[in-house]
């Protein structure tokens, strides 16, 4: 095993240790265990956040009205019974249910939290969510305050969220992040720092996160408060390292730092293989794709353009010969293979989708056709952002080479870390974009509203009226065959508009400490999720905490 300080100069970070206590991968003394993040949390308030990272931290502090339960199967969290209709949802909150002060969680947190979701003095990219509730447009507009907000707390523990329309999804919904509990003293009392750091934060959910040293370091301690603390085998999990390089996390895997090593490399997976390490796969539903800005000005929004763009990218190539990581597979939709269907079939065995006939001959017709209609003899260099990850990189100088290759475009790369990254997407400081979606809940409608006219996701300002009237028809009817029809037609939109390019949809490789089990993988919410991991016994048997 290498020194500490030894595997740090090779994997390129600081030699100085985590400001957190340097902890073992798997400690059955403590009844803990480490990972490593891949990013620094963009957002820990479920009001604003957005990101996977934040996601994955937030699922172990606090908890909706619904959650799941380890088989992936929906049940009460905050919540002990529900009742939807078409007009309303009525949740009856569990008395037990406590904030990590031993306050108790009412109806009230989740009116209070809902709100300032809609609130556009929060700016939250997913308060477009809050449009199904009564007066939730006209919050998000400016036009009415968020206590007009279509949900009440009847009591304590009775709350009612009314809806504008028949939502059949919605019990699924409020398991996201945005519908989560905020308790409005608490908030208030931060004055503007709320989940800036630990000690801004009040938790619901099984952990607490005890320890935030920002770029570094994480720690999650149970929490005592937690109504069904019982069932959490794990007291702690630290997360000692944050790094967005796979082959780093993989090494620190193998020098028994951190129990599980995502998204391994091919050399990773070699090595792994040489040390008998059991191989893992998973699919994250994460769709992976080229993006546009759309904006006045940019030469993206030009429809030619992006047929110029599409008629030259291969998304098989670009999955099996560039990224070349068993698990991906290449994209022709933004909706992946796992969504279902109406008649027991997945959605796209259902609605097969269009592949772009490639020809390097079509697309200079229509490179020729966009340099007329933008009346250039040359189109301007274009800049694609990106982040900082070595891998995104290498799909990037392919995506530069095929382009100056086939199309004569010149691609200037923009590497940025993640949170600037989504600072830049969010500015509209591009003109193309290596950008990707994940489920937010277990209905098509997570992809197909992406890039709808009010979501602030959109990023690229894409902007179609008929779009827009399919996923208004989709959101008020329950009939599945006819939402699948529609999102049939949203999938010919996105291929004709060349809306965005597949890329690619994410697999898994990865590696998982033989001492532990009970890691779950979720299409939707945070994944990884630890909740349900216990330590193994050294007989072979769970262990169970004292």
């Amino acid at each position: 095993m290498r020194s500490f300080l030894s595997v740090f100069a090779a994997l390129g970070l600081s030699a100085s240790p985590p400001l957190l206590a340097v902890t073992p991968a798997v400690d059955p003394v403590n009844n803990e265990i480490s990972i490593s993040l891949e990013q620094e949390p963009q957002w820990l308030t479920t009001i604003k956040a957005t990101d996977a990272e934040s996601s994955i931290v937030l699922d172990h502090i606090t908890e909706g009205l619904i959650t799941r339960d380890v088989d992936n199967n929906l049940i009460g969290g905050v919540a002990e019974r529900w009742e939807l209709t078409d007009d309303k949802a009525t949740f009856w909150l569990r008395k037990n249910a406590r904030w990590s002060d031993g306050e108790p969680v009412t109806a009230h947190d989740f009116v209070f939290a809902w709100q300032q979701v809609a609130n556009p003095q929060n700016a939250a990219e997913y308060a477009f969510l809050m449009r199904l509730f009564p007066n939730g447009a006209e919050i998000i507009a400016g036009e009415m305050p968020p206590e007009t907000l279509g949900v009440e707390a009847i009591d304590d523990h009775t709350l009612v969220a009314h809806l504008v329309t028949p939502t059949a999804y919605f019990i699924d919904l409020v398991t996201f992040i945005s519908f989560r509990p905020v308790r409005e003293d608490f908030y208030r009392a931060q004055q503007g720092r709320y989940a800036a750091d630990a000690v801004n934060m009040l938790s619901n959910g099984p952990f607490i996160l005890t320890e935030w040293v920002h770029g570094a370091s994480m720690r999650m301690e149970k929490n005592p408060y937690y109504w069904n603390r019982d069932a959490i085998p794990l007291d702690a999990i630290n997360a000692p390292y944050i790094t967005e390089d796979p082959n780093a996390r993989f090494n620190l895997f193998m020098d028994d730092k951190t129990a599980i090593a995502d998204n391994l490399q091919i050399s990773a997976m070699k090595m792994a293989m040489q040390e008998h390490q059991k191989l893992k796969s998973f699919s994250d539903g994460t769709v992976y794709y080229l993006g546009f800005n759309y904006r006045e000005g940019r030469s993206t929004a030009n429809l030619n353009l992006r047929r110029a763009i599409q008629s030259v990218f291969d998304a098989a190539e670009m999955t099996y010969k560039v990224i070349g990581v068993p698990g991906n597979l290449p994209a022709y939709t933004l909706f992946p293979r796992w969504l279902k269907g109406d008649d027991g079939q997945s959605l796209q065995a259902q609605y097969p989708p269009r592949k772009p006939d490639l020809s390097v001959e079509r697309g200079r017709e229509y490179l020729a056709m966009a340099k007329q209609e933008l009346g250039v003899e040359e189109i301007p260099p274009l800049t694609i952002l990106l982040s900082d990850q070595p891998q995104t990189a290498k799909q990037a100088e392919y995506f530069q080479n095929v382009m100056a290759r086939n199309l004569g475009l010149e691609i200037r790369l923009d590497k940025q870390i993640f949170k600037q990254r989504l600072a830049k997407m969010s500015a509209g400081d591009y003109d193309l974009v290596m950008a990707g979606w994940g489920p937010d809940y277990n209905d098509a409608m997570t992809f197909a509203d992406l890039f709808t006219s009010w979501n602030a996701n959109n990023r690229g300002r894409y902007s179609n009226p008929e779009y827009d009237a399919l996923i208004t028809e989709a959101l008020q009817i329950t009939d599945q065959r006819r939402r699948n029809q529609i999102f049939a037609r949203i999938q010919d939109i996105i291929f004709d508009d060349v809306v965005i390019i597949p890329q690619y949809e994410r697999g898994f490789i990865y590696a998982q400490d033989k001492r532990i089990d009970g890691v779950r993988r979720y299409h939707t919410g945070g994944d990884l999720n630890f909740n349900y991991t216990f330590i193994i016994d050294e007989d072979g048997s769970r262990g169970v905490p004292d």
